[in-house]
Parts: C-alpha cells; structure tokens; sequence
C-alpha cells in the first residue's frame, strides 16, 4: 500500500510528468489509471523544464514503442531529462542510447561478461556478501535498510565486474546516488552535472589505467575490444562504464528497498514467502513489477507515425511510462495487489526489444539473494520510522528505509527453535 496521497484530480493539460517532486510526493496510481482510459498516448505540454512530448502508458502501447526502434529511436537519448535538454550528449557512444548496427555490436562485445555462465563466481559472491550484511542488520536490529544493506549488494557485484577497488566504492555510492535523483528534495542541475561528470572522470582514469595493464574485467573488455573491426573510443568506455554503474546499481537497488518495503506492508505475502509457499523466483518478479524502479524509457519519432488515434510527429519526445504498463489492468490481473505467486508475469521492469537490460540475469540475481537471505535469518521486520523517497521523473524508490528486524532462534540440535 502507497501510503502517500493521491495527485488531486485536474485537467491532464495541466499535468507536469517531467516534475520530480511529482513522482516523489504522490502515489500516482490513480493517474496512470485514468491516463490508460482516458489518454494512453496523452501530449504533454511544453513546461519551463522544456518541449512537450507523447506520454504512452497502456502496455500494448509501450511494447509497440520499445519493439521499433528504426521509427523510435532512443539515439537522442533515453531519459527524459536529456531528451528534453536537447538530447544525449553520448548517443552514438553509449550502448543505451545506440541503435542499429553499433548497438547490436557493442551489445554482443558485452553480452559474454554478463551471461549467466560469465557470472557464476560474481553470484556465488553476491550470496555470501548478502547473507553478511542481513546478518550484521538483524545483529543490530534497527538499520536503514536502503543505506545499511540495499546499497551495498548490487554495487559489490557491478563494482566487481568493472574492477572497482574495494576502497574507492563508497565514492561511487555517492556519485551514482545523486546523478539521477536526489534525496533531498528536486536535483538540481548543478548537483547531477557534478556527480555525473565525476564518473565519467573516475572512469575516464580507470580505463587510462586498464589500457596500461588490463586485468580481468569488463573495463579491460572494453579497452581491449574491437568493435567492427576498430577499437572503442576512450569516449566510448568512459560512457559504456557509466552506463553500466547506474544501470547496474540504482535500479536494483530500489527494487531491493521497495521489496521489502511491499514485505512489511502485505504481512501474508510475507507469511507465504516464509513458509515456503510461494517461490522466491516468482517472488522475484512480482518484486520487480511491483517497484518498477525505471519511470520510464524515452525515445525520438524518426517519422510521421499514428500510435492509437494520435498523429505523431518525426522529431517528438516520445515516453513510455513503464510504471504504468506494469499495472494495466488489460495484462495484469488485481494490477494493484502485490501478489508473489503472480503468474504470468510479464512486466516491463527491463524494458523490451533490442534495449532489454544487459544486467537483468545479475539483478534476479542479487534479488533471490537478498528473498533468500531474508527468508532464512529475519522472523519479522517492522518499519522503525518513516520511508524516504527519491526526487526524480526517472528513478522510483526510497532513499531511507529505516526497519527493526527480528532475527529467526537458532536450530538446536534436535531441531526445534
């Protein structure tokens, strides 16, 4: 249950989707609702924040979108802020915001580290470093688990991919943090301009470094790596890297805190989770529907195109809002119902087509680790003081959790607790 309220009902011309504060004071349920029946390809108006640009919010739609990338193209850029700035100033560059031919070719460069075959010693990894940090948590019985767990296990695993040291990770948990959302009330330009520039330094350093002597990571991949028949350009690895962070870290991390958040809210979900009777890996998915940590997936109308009855123009700002889709009552049924043993379930939380999460195998990964963990060593978790959200129109979460948590009795010998 969405504790915050709903968005007072008004005329959608008036609405401004792109207004962080927004998404972070109002449960927007309702609207999505009444944009889906009203609206599914709804124009919003040009704001001081920029041009006006296609709202697409039913599933079918959204799929459509994120399926045709030669008529919508995500080179412009594929998150609303940059796309309303004037467009990405890595497109071309960075596999996100690439199409065609270079994006199925980078997108093959990367596709071996993060296969699931690649990734065996990084989960295994993943499960230790998860179970100590929910261990050292339910030790300490009140923890902000956004801060105190969450943050840390899906930046561990990318961090160990990219071959981050151990001692330079809560640099980066700050930067990734603050370049695309803020805790503290709407980002500022200034803010994100400086954590985003301060990795793609950081980076910009480490491949200078991996080019002198490679190690065994994808950083040194991507250094070493032709890409029909040349090799990247030092511009592109320091955005394939950044794009590589942020995807891999924040996104997860939100469905992390969101989960149990969900958890606590739905006690028999819970209950069920615990006994057994229901599946982590559903459990799993109906997290990462549940949360939708990515708002949304912008692209640019490379042509003249009617999408529902609304004539959509070449050189539009096209948004599909995935946190819609992913409760269409046309696809989902009870949409509104966190429900672990959901199936189907055919959420949206990785995108769709050619630009499906890279990382998505890894992130179920870190998820049934953290259910796993949970399952075996906490009794119970109780909010121990009110959620924080994040201020942005892109990412969705919490940036504080704070929780007391009941750790299970040991088993004696003879079996009983």
């Amino acid at each position: 249950m969405d504790t915050r309220p709903a968005l007072a009902p008004e005329p959608l011309d008036r609405l401004d989707l792109a207004d962080p504060l927004l998404h972070a004071d109002h449960d927007l349920g309702p609207l999505w609702r009444r944009l889906r029946a009203e609206a599914p390809v709804h124009w919003q108006p040009e704001t001081a924040r920029g041009p006006g640009f296609w709202a697409v919010s039913g599933y079918a739609d959204v799929v459509s979108v994120l399926s045709d990338s030669e008529t919508f193209t995500s080179e412009r850029g594929n998150v609303l802020d940059t796309l309303l700035a004037g467009g990405d100033s890595a497109a071309g560059q960075m596999l996100a915001v690439t199409d065609g031919r270079p994006h199925q070719a980078l997108r093959s460069a990367l596709l071996k580290p993060f296969s699931p075959r690649s990734l065996g010693v990084v989960v295994d990894s993943v499960r230790r470093s998860t179970r100590a940090l929910v261990e050292e948590a339910v030790e300490r019985g009140e923890v902000d688990f956004a801060e105190d767990v969450a943050a840390h296990i899906p930046l561990a695993a990318i961090c160990d991919l990219l071959g981050v040291p151990a001692a330079e990770r809560r640099h980066i948990i700050e930067l990734t943090s603050s370049a695309l959302s803020s805790a503290d009330g709407a980002p500022t330009e200034e803010a994100t301009w400086s954590s985003r520039n301060g990795l793609l330094l950081y980076f910009s350093e480490l491949a200078a470094q991996r080019r002198a002597k490679p190690y065994d990571d994808v950083v040194s991949l991507l250094v070493t790596k032709e890409i029909d028949g040349r090799p990247l350009t030092h511009e592109e690895i320091v955005f394939n890297c950044y794009s590589i962070i942020m995807g891999g870290h924040e996104t997860t991390r939100f469905a992390m805190i969101g989960g149990l958040h969900a958890l606590m809210e739905h006690g028999e979900q819970w209950r069920a989770l615990k006994t057994g009777r229901v599946e982590v890996a559903s459990a799993v998915e109906e997290v990462l529907r549940w949360t939708t940590p990515a708002l949304h997936s912008g692209r640019t109308a490379t042509r003249d195109v009617l999408l529902e009855d609304r004539f959509v123009e070449a050189g539009d700002i096209v948004v599909t809002w995935l946190a819609s889709a992913n409760r269409d009552e046309r696809v989902f049924d009870r949409p509104d119902d966190f429900d672990l043993a959901r199936t189907p379930n055919k959420h949206l939380s990785f995108a769709h087509g050619s630009h499906f999460c890279l990382g998505s195998f890894l992130a179920r990964a870190e998820l049934t680790a953290l259910l796993e963990s949970l399952v075996e060593l906490v009794a119970s978790a109780e909010p121990a003081g009110e959620p924080r959200y994040v201020y942005s129109n892109f990412l969705s979460g919490m940036s504080a959790l704070p929780v007391a948590l009941t750790g299970e009795r040991p088993t004696g010998r003879d079996g009983n607790r």
